[in-house]
């Protein structure tokens, strides 16, 4: 990576570009398309939003990252803590491993410490956050409001001892849902580039550490990925043969390792 990471607040000028790379960075991953664009459009709109601690990140004047604050609260009874929440923090995905994310964290968790925020809540990735320090909200007695702690659940208490006295139901935003709005996303997508939308199985799909790619070529055991714009060498470590247009799970970059031959099911 070439260039000098900027971390600095959002302009209006740059809400297009914003939307443009968080759409990058979650595409397919968790379901054909994504709608987490129009989740950062929602929470601009939103009354919970913390723009005062969300960030961009910039490199060679293109958005990169960013990672975007909105309030939240756990509630215990007749008490109720205030708390922050983060979500969506997105870096543009052929940049991704290279450590824009925890850039943006170091840059922002201390402004919401000295801001009073006893703590951040998030649903996060479980493979990834805990390595920056976010602790299973199983420990502090936190739960959603159908009683479950999912994996995803992590805190990252800001004040140790005022983070300890918290317990009961986290919530988040009661803008967020909105993001589902299938017509507003439809209307939304209409402004963006298109790109082929994969699934392999039914439901929610987890992926951490790898990415999808298309196969573009492949001869003695060398291949080429498609990534976005990027073309990126590969070899394979799959019992079956990569071919020409094959969806692949990839990992790494100085060649890509390609662990999987996926059928697309649309």
């Amino acid at each position: 990576m070439n260039g000098k990471i900027i971390i600095r607040e959002e302009i209006p000028a740059d809400y297009y570009n914003t939307e443009f790379m968080v759409r990058r960075a979650f595409y397919n991953i968790h379901w054909p398309g994504c709608n987490e664009h129009l989740l950062v459009r929602v929470l601009r709109e939103s009354k919970d939003f913390l723009p005062q601690f969300s960030r961009v990140a910039e490199l060679d004047g293109k958005i990169v990252g960013m990672i975007y604050y909105s309030k939240a609260k756990v509630v215990d009874g007749d008490k109720v803590h205030e708390l922050a929440t983060f979500g969506p923090l997105a870096v543009e995905p052929t940049l991704q491993g290279l450590g824009i994310g925890k850039r943006l964290l170091d840059e922002t968790l201390p402004l919401l410490r000295d801001a009073g925020y006893p703590g951040v809540i998030i649903m996060g990735e479980p493979k990834y956050y805990p390595r920056l320090g976010f602790i299973h909200c199983g420990k502090f007695g936190i739960k959603d409001a159908e009683g479950n702690c999912y994996d995803a659940m992590l805190a990252y208490p800001l004040n140790e001892k005022a983070f300890s006295e918290i317990h009961g139901v986290f919530y988040e935003s009661e803008d967020i849902p909105k993001c589902d709005d299938a017509e507003r996303l439809a209307e939304m997508e209409k402004s963006f580039p298109q790109y082929p939308k994969i699934k392999i199985q039914e439901g929610f799909l987890q992926i951490y550490d790898e990415r999808f790619g298309f196969i573009k070529s492949g001869e003695d055991g060398k291949y080429v990925i498609s990534f976005f714009e990027q073309e990126i060498p590969a070899v394979s470590e799959c019992d079956e043969k990569p071919k020409e247009g094959d969806v692949v799970l990839f990992k790494g970059t100085a060649p890509a390792v390609i662990t999987k031959v996926c059928k697309n099911l649309i």
